[in-house]
C-alpha cells in the first residue's frame, strides 16, 4: 500500500470534483464489491471515505486490509438471488430468498415478515444515493428478521456493516447513482464469472471422481433393483395418513362416548327408582335402583382400565 499514490476521495476539493466522472467511478467500486462479495467470497470490510484513493490516474484505490470479511459460496448465491429480487422489485421472491439465508424461530410470523419485506421492495424501488442506501437496507432486513422470529447467520453482520460506508463512498462520487440498476445490469457478468468459476480444475476433477464412483455402483445398484423386482419385493414406501387407522381412532372415540352416555342414563334412572316403591330391596334400597347403580360403576371403572391401557400403549 505504500506504492498507492493519490488523495483520499474525502480531501478532494469542489472544483478537482467537477473534472471527475463520478458516475463511472461510483459504477466501478460497486461492481468490484459486487465481484469480491458475490464471486471472490472475500471482500475489503471497511470501506469507508478515509479508505478510498483516487489515483493519479482518476481511478479507484481501496487501501488498509485489517478489517476483510469472507462469504461462504452458498451464501453467495442466494445473496445474488436475493439482491436480483429487491433490485427489481420481486418481493415474493424476495421474502423466498432471504428465509433460505436465515433460520427461523419458533416465534416467527410469517404474515408480519412477508408483509414488511414486501414493503421494504416497494419503497426502494429506482431510487438514487439520495434517497436509499444498500447498507441501509440490509439494515432493515436485519430488523425485519428480528421482529418477525428470522435469525440472520452472522457473516451479514459485517456485510452490512461494509455496505454502510460503500454508501457514503458512492454519495461522495455521485449522488444520483442507483445502485439498483447497477445490479441488474451486472448480473449477467456476475453469473457469467460465477459459471467459470465452478469450471476450475479443482471442480472438474471432484466431479469426474464422482462420476467414476457413480459408473462403479451404478451395476450393482440396478441389479439389485431388477432382483427385487423379479422377486416381487420392491416396495415402494409413502409416508401418508392410514385411513384404517384414523377410522378406527373414530370409532373408537364414538363407542366411548356412547358407553359414557348409557352409564349416565343408567345413573339417572337408578336416581329416578330410588323414588319408586317396591317390595324388592338390596341393603334396604330398591332393589333395581341398586342394579342400576352397580352396573354404571362396574362399566365406568371398566372404561377408565381401558382408557388408561390405550393411553399406556399409545406412549
Amino acid at each position: 500500500m505504500d506504492f498507492v499514490k493519490g488523495v483520499k476521495i474525502t480531501r478532494l476539493s469542489p472544483l478537482a470534483k467537477l473534472d471527475l466522472d463520478g458516475k463511472k467511478l461510483a459504477g466501478q467500486l460497486f461492481r468490484a464489491y459486487l465481484k469480491q462479495i458475490l464471486i471472490d467470497g472475500f471482500f475489503h470490510a471497511d470501506p469507508h471515505p478515509g479508505n478510498v484513493f483516487l489515483t493519479e490516474d482518476k481511478r479507484i484505490a481501496l487501501i488498509d486490509l485489517g478489517m476483510v470479511a469472507h462469504v461462504a459460496p452458498r451464501l453467495q448465491e442466494h445473496l445474488i438471488q436475493l439482491l436480483l429480487a429487491v433490485s427489481e422489485g420481486r418481493s415474493d421472491d424476495a421474502v423466498t430468498y432471504s428465509l433460505r439465508i436465515a433460520q427461523r424461530t419458533e416465534d416467527f410470523d410469517e404474515t408480519v415478515y412477508n408483509r414488511a419485506i414486501a414493503d421494504l421492495v416497494a419503497r426502494h424501488q429506482d431510487v438514487t444515493m439520495k434517497e436509499v442506501a444498500v447498507g441501509r437496507i440490509m439494515l432493515e432486513i436485519f430488523n425485519i428478521s428480528g421482529s418477525a422470529g428470522v435469525r440472520m447467520p452472522p457473516e451479514l453482520a459485517m456485510l452490512g456493516k461494509t455496505l454502510l460506508n460503500l454508501d457514503q463512498v458512492g454519495y461522495l462520487l455521485d449522488p444520483d447513482f442507483n445502485p439498483n440498476l447497477e445490479i441488474r445490469e451486472s448480473a449477467a457478468d456476475i453469473m457469467q464469472r460465477r459459471m467459470l468459476k465452478s469450471l476450475s480444475p479443482g471442480n472438474f476433477f471432484q466431479n469426474v471422481l464422482e462420476m467414476k464412483e457413480l459408473a462403479e455402483r451404478m451395476p450393482g445398484r440396478l441389479n439389485k433393483i431388477l432382483e427385487a423386482v423379479a422377486n416381487n419385493e420392491f416396495e415402494i414406501k409413502v409416508q401418508t395418513i392410514d385411513e384404517n387407522k384414523l377410522l378406527s381412532g373414530f370409532q373408537k372415540i364414538a363407542n366411548r362416548i356412547t358407553l359414557g352416555l348409557l352409564m349416565a342414563a343408567l345413573i339417572v334412572g337408578a336416581a329416578m327408582l330410588m323414588q319408586v316403591p317396591t317390595s324388592f330391596r338390596l341393603l334396604g334400597y330398591p332393589g333395581l335402583a341398586i342394579i342400576f347403580f352397580g352396573v354404571a360403576a362396574l362399566g365406568g371403572v371398566a372404561l377408565m382400565f381401558q382408557i388408561l391401557r390405550d393411553d399406556r400403549r399409545t406412549r
